[in-house]
């Protein structure tokens, strides 16, 4: 298969990055079935994504029917075996958790035809543990990780698994390409791919700099954004992009390597807890609730 014999594309998972995603492919002429298990969370990506173009519109970025054509490309779908079943590629954006996304991928197995390439948005988690044991097609699996937030930023990390084909890591470049981003690829698997695996160890010494009292996270992200020249701190780049995510994906990290140095900081967990989620909710390490 090639890539333009991609004529749908099926993304699954609503939420913030699936819904970009679609949107995405959509804005450069696909058509996409949108799905989520929760069928509330579809229309409130689609609404999310009018938003997000209306935006472009009033700005003179875009005119409004290109807007309207764009939206229109993208199909709300309840049905997985609907959304999936004549798909020439999915992209799975579910919640990062190993077990929901090998359960997926199984079904994804049975109802998608053979030639359909699978491949996961996931920003830690790596293709071959995915689907170890639950699909067939594993030379048709990869990850595809994007990056938050999708309609604007241009990174793509193509990640070949040890069962992955050349032929499935082209294709996936090529439709990276096809829909306005800049593809990478990596050979071989590793934890959090480039960006996340840089990323993890700073994140991870900025916050053991502030939990052992040696920095305020303030003036942590203010010496790496002027040391650095960083556009956003690490506590600032956690708030952003939810400090649930950020705690999910070094829990993660540890249930994988058990090594106590992994284990997520015990105020990620209470923030949490309090509801102090980053941007998304008002409030994180810093407060968004007033405008600026």
């Amino acid at each position: 298969m090639t890539a333009d014999e991609i004529k749908q594309i099926c993304v699954v998972g609503a939420g913030t990055m699936g819904s970009q995603i679609a949107q995405q492919c959509a804005l450069y002429g696909f058509a996409v079935n949108l799905t989520d298990a929760k069928p509330e969370m579809i229309q409130k990506g689609l609404d999310s994504n009018r938003t997000q173009l209306q935006n472009r519109v009033n700005k003179g970025k875009m005119s409004q029917a290109e807007a309207d054509t764009a939206l229109g490309r993208v199909k709300g779908v309840a049905s997985l075996e609907e959304a999936a079943g004549q798909a020439e590629f999915v992209i799975e954006a579910v919640y990062e958790d190993l077990d929901t996304k090998r359960e997926l991928f199984g079904r994804l197995d049975k109802i998608c035809p053979p030639h359909t390439i699978l491949a996961s948005n996931s920003s830690t988690i790596v293709i071959s543990k995915i689907v170890e044991n639950n699909i067939e097609r594993k030379d048709k699996a990869c990850n595809m990780h994007f990056f938050h937030p999708v309609l604007v930023m241009k990174l793509v990390e193509v990640v070949k698994g040890p069962d992955t084909s050349d032929e499935t890591a082209e294709l996936t470049m090529e439709l990276t390409r096809r829909i306005g981003r800049e593809p990478v690829l990596m050979q071989k698997e590793v934890y959090g791919f480039i960006v996340n695996y840089v990323l993890m160890y700073m994140t991870r010494a900025a916050m053991n700099l502030y939990e052992g009292g040696f920095a305020s996270y303030e003036d942590i992200d203010k010496a790496l954004k002027l040391g650095l020249n960083h556009p956003m701190g690490p506590f600032e780049l956690g708030d952003f992009s939810g400090i649930d995510i950020t705690y999910s994906a070094m829990l993660q990290r540890y249930k994988e390597t058990g090594d106590p140095s992994d284990k997520p900081p015990a105020f990620l967990e209470q923030m949490i807890k309090e509801g102090r989620l980053g941007r998304k909710t008002g409030r994180g390490f810093y407060d968004y609730s007033q405008p600026k």
